[in-house]
């Protein structure tokens, strides 16, 4: 059926039990008719490409909470928070458009809009991740994918940096100082072992082994990283049973940071109280975020994790091994070869020259060098007996 507002032609139709009143944007009704004609193609065309189940075309709003809820249970609790978080902005654009009218264009228009609010690459980037998931599930990324009108984001230009000695041993006095007492004890693991924020804080008793010098990561990012266990080294070692003293009655399935609060200076209560080690701390924003300051270095939480694995190639430890105490997915092993291909020159430098056959022709000189004279030591030897 077509009716007019004003000089608009809209049309309105009644397809696999949904009412679709739309405009048609022209001041032709011939044109409105066949707006509508094609709208309903396309509608028909969409509906019986679906090859396993027919399914009616479905609302972004009601994709999305399908999303949430697949979500829930595979994803960790600050990924989920992100899918969320990325929802809140995208359900008052699309939430009333159907899955099949989202295209190139669309989304363009969105990040366009969400530019001029001020939003970041990096958040509108996290967004359209969540806005592509929903639509792949669908089996409509492909054609938007090849589309030139979808925009390209630039890459985050925070890719993390590693602090530097002098840096280090001012945070850690600064973490030390800290009424955050968990702080120094937290940042120690992740300067020397590389764990994520989220691993650390959620660890238990039960995943740190002091005997064997090992801590095991619980559930991570990636199911590579999750139950990969890491060995701690002296300075660790010495941090961690310091803190495991504080807590001669720590049980198994207690919380190494457990939730507490810290009383403001001046207060009558100035120290730690309400402590619950069956809750796992919320964060160390507040202390983090002074422990800084107060060190004057500039950071995230995450470049700890950025400074271990720089060093442990700056030592000459293989990717490979690296990749296996980060516990990095075999498409971040890829991602990540290519961010710190920088690191680790020298080993590269000396790797190639082993092909260079001067260097091989030297070699061999001086292992049959080194031969000759251990024969001749021998022989030596056995003269003298």
């Amino acid at each position: 059926m077509l009716y007019r507002r004003g000089q608009t032609w809209w049309y309105k139709f009644r397809f696999a039990g949904l009412v679709f009143r739309e405009s048609a944007k022209t001041h032709s009704k011939e044109l409105a008719r066949r707006a509508e004609r094609k709208r309903r193609q396309t509608l028909e065309e969409t509906y019986n490409g679906v090859r396993v189940k027919r399914q009616p075309p479905k609302l972004f709003s009601v994709a999305a909470d399908e999303w949430l809820e697949l979500k829930e249970g595979t994803l960790a609790p600050k990924s989920y928070g992100v899918e969320q978080y990325a929802l809140k902005h995208l359900r008052p654009v699309f939430g009333q458009r159907l899955l099949v009218d989202i295209d190139a264009a669309a989304i363009a228009r969105y990040v366009g809009t969400r530019r001029k609010a001020g939003a970041a690459d990096k958040s509108i980037k996290l967004e359209l991740g969540t806005l592509r998931g929903i639509l792949r599930r669908a089996k409509l990324w492909g054609a938007i994918a090849d589309d030139d009108l979808l925009p390209k984001l630039r890459d985050r230009d925070d890719v993390g940096r590693a602090i530097s000695t002098d840096e280090e041993v001012a945070l850690l006095k600064a973490c030390r100082a800290s009424r955050s007492r968990g702080l120094y004890t937290a940042v120690a693991i992740a300067l020397n072992t590389g764990m994520r924020e989220s691993e650390i804080r959620t660890l238990r008793w039960q995943q740190v082994d002091l005997d064997a010098r090992t801590i095991t990561v619980g559930r991570a990012k990636t199911a590579a990283g999750s139950g990969r266990a890491i060995p701690m080294n002296d300075r660790l070692t010495l941090a961690v049973r310091t803190w495991a003293n504080r807590f001669s009655d720590r049980l198994q399935s207690h919380y190494v940071f457990p939730a507490e609060q810290y009383g403001q200076p001046g207060e009558k209560r100035p120290g730690t109280y309400d402590v619950d080690p069956t809750k796992a701390i919320g964060s160390w924003k507040t202390g983090w975020q002074n422990a800084r300051e107060e060190a004057g270095v500039a950071c995230r939480f995450h470049d700890l994790r950025h400074s271990a694995v720089t060093r442990l190639l700056e030592a000459g430890v293989s990717f490979p091994i690296v990749a296996s105490l980060m516990g990095w997915s075999p498409a971040t092993t890829t991602k990540m070869a290519k961010r710190y291909g920088h690191i680790g020159n020298a080993a590269h430098r000396q790797a190639v020259a082993t092909l260079d056959p001067t260097t091989i022709h030297k070699q061999s000189g001086d292992t049959r060098t080194r031969g000759a004279a251990r024969q001749r030591t021998i022989e030596g030897k056995t003269r003298s007996a």
